[in-house]
């Protein structure tokens, strides 16, 4: 009987072959359904400097506060294995140089590997997973914001799963953002005693997360909380008013959750998820997918300020 110290670590599964075949699969199908949208591959190292994705990622997220795996190398430095692929991603287009007037605008890339996050291990989450993902950088338009919801669509399409939900939000710009937090922050606080710990820590740092708050208690206070959409600029109502625009004319069906926020702090303007209820997916609507439009990431990680979109599946 083998030895319980030479089983897989927890949260992890090996592929065999019979089944290896099917990744192999599905990831050509990505490929050839990106490789059609104009994206090419890029691979980044599965560990970054851990200010990578404190800084970027949010350290007010549950990714950073309690899921991240992060280590002091031998020389002291801290590292973090990715729970995520834009902020690497972003990384590297910064680090490279790829914003030059000799690269194509946008530039356009998709990236497949494995991603870590200590999660409780369940039926479709694992602490080691592998995430398909792409990126649109310098751009900032509703057409690419449409363009790239569009190819994520496709992509489960061409794998045969037709069960397909998508909800959309926006975020706004800093503008909007700012008279949100306001708003919420005015909402919660004479709630403040009843929300749990983690809401009141982020409450005033980053109020967006405690609406994404996985608390029973903290759901109920905020489920009549005020809508962001009551707060957008005018720049930002116009532009999510052009996303859906253009969602119609190619008639992609869609719904608007007011409530979406994401996990991720980067996120700004337009966010998107894609749910299945397909029995691949054990039945029942799941999220497939999720993304958004994040204008700052790039010159947070040093480049120039230009915006920037992708999605993650897996």
């Amino acid at each position: 009987m083998t030895d319980v110290n030479y089983q897989r670590p927890k949260g992890t599964v090996d592929i065999l072959p019979g089944e290896i075949e099917v990744w192999q699969k599905v990831e050509k199908i990505a490929r050839d359904t990106f490789n059609q949208f104009g994206y090419r591959g890029i691979r980044t190292p599965i560990f970054e400097n851990y200010n990578v994705f404190a800084r970027n990622v949010g350290d007010t997220s549950d990714i950073v506060e309690k899921q991240m795996y992060d280590f002091d190398d031998r020389d002291g430095r801290r590292l973090a294995l990715r729970p995520e692929g834009t902020a690497g991603t972003v990384r590297a287009y910064v680090e490279n140089k790829l914003f030059g007037p000799e690269y194509p605008k946008p530039y356009k890339v998709y990236y497949m590997g494995p991603m870590f996050r200590y999660e409780r291990p369940q039926s479709g989450r694992q602490r080691q997973f592998t995430q398909i993902g792409c990126e649109a950088l310098n751009s900032e338009s509703p057409q690419i914001d449409v363009e790239v919801i569009s190819e994520a669509l496709q992509f489960f399409k061409q794998l045969g799963i037709n069960d397909l939900k998508l909800t959309v939000n926006t975020l706004g710009d800093k503008e909007t953002r700012d008279a949100y937090h306001k708003a919420l922050i005015d909402y919660l606080k004479p709630y403040y005693d009843q929300l749990s710990d983690d809401s009141k820590e982020r409450m005033y740092k980053n109020p967006l997360r405690v609406l994404d708050s996985k608390d029973e208690t903290d759901q109920k206070i905020v489920a009549n909380a005020p809508s962001i959409l009551d707060s957008l600029s005018d720049y930002s109502a116009k532009y999510f008013e052009e996303v859906k625009k253009l969602l119609d004319k190619l008639n992609i069906k869609y719904e608007i959750d007011s409530d979406m926020v994401r996990g991720l702090d980067y996120y700004t303007q337009t966010i998107f998820e894609i749910m299945s209820d397909s029995d691949v997916f054990g039945g029942g609507y799941v999220t497939v997918c999720g993304g958004g439009r994040y204008n700052g990431l790039i010159s947070q990680l040093g480049g120039p300020d230009e915006g920037g979109i992708g999605y993650g599946i897996g």
